[in-house]
């Protein structure tokens, strides 16, 4: 496992070496909590790299007297509004015709569901960016469609920054209080990431099988 060695330093006291929490162990004594703020930007851009394991260890951190607590709070969630500006930036690039051509493009994909999404997220959208920051992998998603529906920025800086300092503070926290022990919470957290991507990874299927299932109505229609 990714996180084996860091375990193992930080039950033996030794900062954590290796692996993704080595890594922003070493931007951490770096720069301190800015550090943690560029790890938790590029997560927003890269969402394999774990929120959940840069922000208990900002916590353990902090709790060895690196930084502060308000400066890891403030630094992670500027990151995080970082990283999401460059995605909503993305998708308001793309803008809505680009996105509608590159959807035709994408096998089982219609414009009618990019329609359908749209009409959504204008029902939806503020819930999604203030919710979506406490979801896994979607709370670095949710900025694109955002930046192409493009959603007023002052909203949508509000939004994000309210939703990713309570998704921050709360593992800030916990891997404070947790001290060395400060990997359990991403333990605890990896089950829940895991039922987010089983469940979005369902709901691909079923849009997949239900595309499918449609195509083949279609072709037996056409052929009487």
């Amino acid at each position: 496992m990714i996180l084996n060695s860091a375990y193992e330093a930080t039950a033996a006291g030794e900062a954590p070496t290796g692996g993704i929490a080595g890594w922003a162990t070493d931007l951490m004594d770096t720069l301190g909590a800015v550090g943690a703020g560029v790890a938790i930007a590029l997560e927003n851009l890269f969402p394999p790299l774990p929120s959940e394991v840069i922000l208990p260890l900002a916590g353990f951190a902090a709790s060895q007297g690196k930084f502060g607590l308000v400066e890891a709070l403030f630094w992670t969630t500027a990151g995080s509004v970082i990283g999401a500006l460059a995605l909503y930036a993305v998708g308001a690039l793309l803008g809505r015709d680009r996105t509608l051509a590159i959807a035709a493009r994408i096998p089982l994909v219609k414009p009618s569901d990019i329609h359908r999404t749209e009409q959504w997220f204008a029902r939806h959208g503020t819930k999604a960016v203030f919710f979506g920051r406490m979801i896994p992998v979607f709370r670095s998603l949710v900025s694109v469609p955002a930046g192409v529906e493009r959603m007023r920025l002052p909203v949508f800086l509000a939004l994000t920054t309210a939703g990713s300092l309570i998704w921050n503070a709360v593992f800030i926290l916990i891997g404070h209080a947790l001290g060395r022990r400060w990997h359990q919470v991403t333990d605890l957290v990896g089950l829940y990431s895991k039922g987010v991507l089983a469940v979005v990874a369902l709901a691909v299927l079923a849009f997949v099988a239900l595309r499918i299932r449609k195509a083949g109505k279609g072709e037996h229609r056409s052929s009487r």
